[in-house]
């Protein structure tokens, strides 16, 4: 649509965007704003080709409208840049390079600041796929800086405008960004998440790392959500039927089953059934703990059952 032409009496309109940019440029940090439109493009794009002209034109428009990018990180780096003035930058950044160009996240534009970050997250991020905003173009110099935080919020004001998507039960995705051994972080709708073992699984699993790796991208619930905390709650596991229904018809009281050794806790020996059902076991009179390990396949009768508890009891017979 045109601009409309000013009159005499009246102002000439402006679009939002504009107004946007306006107030971005006027402002004490907008010295990089104005360095960027300063810039050739016609000369400095000449040379590239189609593919290099497209990356580099969604950096651009990320930069002017602020409209999110999406990219899996390949690596964290030590990062120095002075930007060519004395505002040093010293620290660790997120990589993700689209095709060619190499853009940095900041590890202070990595989380929101309402979520305590643990000590395994940032250098456990590789292969994880992110949405970010370019804070940043260094044109001549061949790269961009962009934020995690900014594209966090626009994709929390989102989903806290949209019901269906926060009702309790709805169905949704959240990706997988960091793993440890007994926990992980997860992304859902601009939200990170710390989910532990039993949060996932149904299953007893010894180490997270096993399983899960950054990127992966998992169905889950929405449990609940407080939009004035912007507080979100998911389960990964109860978007799985739990395979502790029916269990005791296919594995009878008195029947024996093959089963893996997933995890030890206070004597008790976790064993996880083929079918996925867990069976909390203790160890015949002739064995000590000493003689199994995590890994082990096993032999298990079948004791009891707890519905309340959605558990199953057994004893280890025997190595298989």
């Amino acid at each position: 649509m045109p601009r409309k032409k000013a009159t005499p009496e009246e102002p000439e309109q402006t679009t939002p965007e504009e107004n946007e940019l306006a107030a971005r440029m006027s402002n004490p940090t907008g010295d990089a704003l104005r360095q960027f439109f300063s810039l050739d493009f016609r000369e400095l794009d000449r040379d590239l080709t189609e593919e290099e002209r497209n990356e580099w034109n969604a950096i651009y428009a990320s930069y002017r409208g602020r409209s999110a990018l999406s990219g899996i990180i390949i690596g964290v780096d030590h990062f120095v840049n002075n930007y060519g003035n004395d505002n040093v930058q010293d620290m660790y950044c997120a990589t993700v390079i689209p095709y060619r160009v190499r853009i940095i996240i900041p590890a202070t534009e990595m989380w929101m600041d309402d979520f305590i970050v643990p000590d395994f997250a940032f250098r456990g991020m590789v292969g994880a796929r992110i949405e970010f905003v370019i804070t940043r173009v260094e044109r001549e110099a061949g790269f961009a800086v962009a934020s995690r935080r900014e594209a966090m919020r626009s994709r929390r004001y989102y989903f806290s405008r949209h019901q269906e998507l926060w009702t309790e039960g709805a169905r949704t995705k959240c990706q997988m960004l960091s793993v440890g051994p007994r926990r992980c972080i997860v992304e859902c709708h601009g939200h990170d998440l710390n989910v532990t073992q039993r949060e996932l699984s149904y299953a007893a699993i010894a180490d997270l790392r096993t399983f899960y790796h950054p990127g992966t991208e998992l169905s889950c619930i929405v449990k609940s959500y407080d939009a004035e905390k912007a507080k979100l709650t998911v389960s990964v596991k109860e978007a799985k039927p739990n395979p502790y229904d029916g269990a005791s018809t296919r594995h009878p009281t008195g029947s024996r089953r093959q089963a893996v050794i997933s995890g030890k806790y206070a004597g008790g020996v976790f064993c996880n059934l083929p079918d996925g059902t867990v069976c909390m076991c203790n160890y015949s009179y002739q064995y000590e703990d000493s003689d199994f390990k995590i890994g082990d396949i096993v032999i298990l009768r079948v004791q009891r059952f707890d519905d309340e508890k959605k558990q199953m009891y057994g004893k280890i017979l025997s190595k298989w």
